[in-house]
């Protein structure tokens, strides 16, 4: 059984004892006026003591206090969980919350079934429901739907996955949310709601659900076109973190800030996206885009393969996305980007930067944005450093002493299949056409980055290393 059926399972039996007010004195009528639900900010900060997947989070956790903390950072729309066995909510802390804080807008965050429970929800003060729809029919989806609507409320829509789109299609929600959350194991993806933003076709306000836990991710949110975040676990521990994701729901979202949608859009099921890095030839680009190749790295670095700044912009309309690898310069103490790579960002001509050096996860959105980091690896200590980054994805490379990168070396297998059990593994280092089918077939990489086994000299690519390299992903990819 999955957590999420587990859940359901439990709320059922309890509608079965308790009703639909699942034991709480709720009013046979409304008593506040609805406050509308999603003004700005569209922060919507969470009332939870605990969480499947953490555990207790704060188990004494007063929820009108909670409420006015956030009230008092500049929150206007709560999330309060209402779940009682899994989440430690009941419906007498949005009560409670309603009749203290009558002008904050409250979302009743539980897992409805019905119209009875939208009824409830209402009657208890909330201004807005969530409605899940992979456990809803699509009759009861719109019922629930409807009725919230008539009563003055908003239905905030989640959705999961592309069945759960279409389902929402025709209905087409003036809110939807989608939960980085997996429902079946609670793990967190911040990229599965950038996956699913194209399936999500009609206008409607976009929420950004969970996973949420710094300025950075809300600019991940904004800059895939997501209006609204719904913050939980942070914002109960961290509430003084709330005036900085309010400042970056308020922010001019970097352009080109779309690196992280447009490489969801490439992805396909049972092949690895390919990365080709080290180009500074025109006509090696042209080659690698023509076999596939997803994204092309471009070294701004110290280093043989160093591209220049006129490579990047001769290559502008070649239909791939374009990182700069580069290494920050630490002379006068703090990281500094090159110069040049700063303006090519801003300009368009590259879509994301790669750093490969010592910088710190403090440091890397101040620096780029779109960003991610590569990790050289040599011992488990450095994966456990790569979960400080807050980057949705992290690159492992092997370690060298000589040099950052592009040393032909390769990550130990078995430190790669570690890195592929924190998240989705990207892996450089060594890999070329005659042992990229395995890594395709043995570690199922979600990325793959490929550079000096691909030349006939640093810097030139060879062309039928390049031919072979990417037969040998189709093939081990489709097994």
């Amino acid at each position: 059984m999955s957590v999420l059926d587990r859940i359901v399972a439990q709320r059922r039996a309890r509608l079965e004892l308790e009703g639909h007010a699942m034991g709480a004195a709720v009013p046979a009528a409304r008593k506040a006026p609805v406050v509308r639900f999603g003004t700005a900010p569209f922060l919507v900060c969470e009332v939870k003591r605990r969480s499947p997947s953490r555990g207790d989070i704060a188990p004494g956790l007063d929820a009108v206090a909670q409420a006015r903390v956030y009230a008092e950072h500049g929150v206007r729309s709560v999330s309060v969980l209402t779940e009682e066995d899994s989440f430690g909510g009941s419906l007498d802390d949005l009560m409670r919350i309603k009749q203290a804080l009558p002008g904050l807008s409250l979302l009743r965050k539980d897992f409805l079934l019905d119209e009875e429970d939208v009824e409830v929800s209402w009657r208890a003060g909330a201004d807005a429901v969530l409605l899940i729809a992979s456990l809803l029919d699509p009759g009861t989806l719109g019922s629930m739907h409807r009725r919230a609507r008539e009563l003055g409320m908003e239905a905030l829509v989640e959705v999961h996955d592309a069945g759960d789109a279409a389902k929402c299609r025709a209905l087409a929600p003036r809110l939807t949310g989608v939960n980085c959350r997996d429902l079946a194991t609670f793990s967190v993806d911040l990229l599965h709601p950038l996956a699913l933003r194209p399936r999500i076709d009609w206008s409607t306000r976009l929420v950004f659900e969970s996973g949420i836990r710094s300025p950075e991710d809300v600019l991940l949110a904004r800059s895939s076109g997501f209006e609204g975040v719904l913050v939980g676990e942070t914002a109960v521990r961290s509430p003084d973190r709330i005036p900085a994701l309010i400042a970056a729901l308020g922010a001019a979202v970097p352009a080109p800030g779309d690196f992280w949608a447009r490489l969801c859009a490439r992805m396909r099921p049972g092949q690895p996206l390919v990365k080709v890095c080290g180009i500074t030839r025109q006509a090696d680009a042209d080659a690698a885009v023509r076999l596939g190749a997803d994204a092309l790295g471009f070294v701004f670095a110290p280093s043989k393969r160093r591209a220049s700044p006129g490579l990047l912009r001769d290559l502008r309309g070649l239909p791939v996305l374009k990182v700069a690898v580069v290494v920050t310069d630490r002379t006068g103490g703090a990281a500094l980007l090159d110069p040049e790579v700063e303006e090519l960002l801003h300009d368009g001509f590259i879509d994301a930067v790669q750093f490969h050096g010592d910088e710190e996860p403090s440091e890397c959105a101040s620096l780029a944005f779109p960003y991610y980091k590569a990790v050289r690896v040599r011992g488990p200590g450095d994966m456990r450093g790569m979960e400080r980054f807050g980057c949705p994805r992290v690159l492992a490379d092997a370690y060298s002493a000589e040099a950052a990168g592009g040393t032909g070396m390769r990550v130990p297998e078995e430190l790669a299949r570690e890195a592929g059990r924190a998240r989705p593994l990207w892996l450089a280092g060594g890999i070329g056409p005659d042992n990229v089918g395995a890594i395709v077939r043995e570690l199922s990489p979600e990325l793959i980055d490929a550079s000096s086994r691909l030349e006939e000299s640093p810097g030139r690519k060879d062309p039928a290393k390049l031919s072979r390299f990417f037969e040998e992903i189709r093939r081990h990819g489709e097994v």
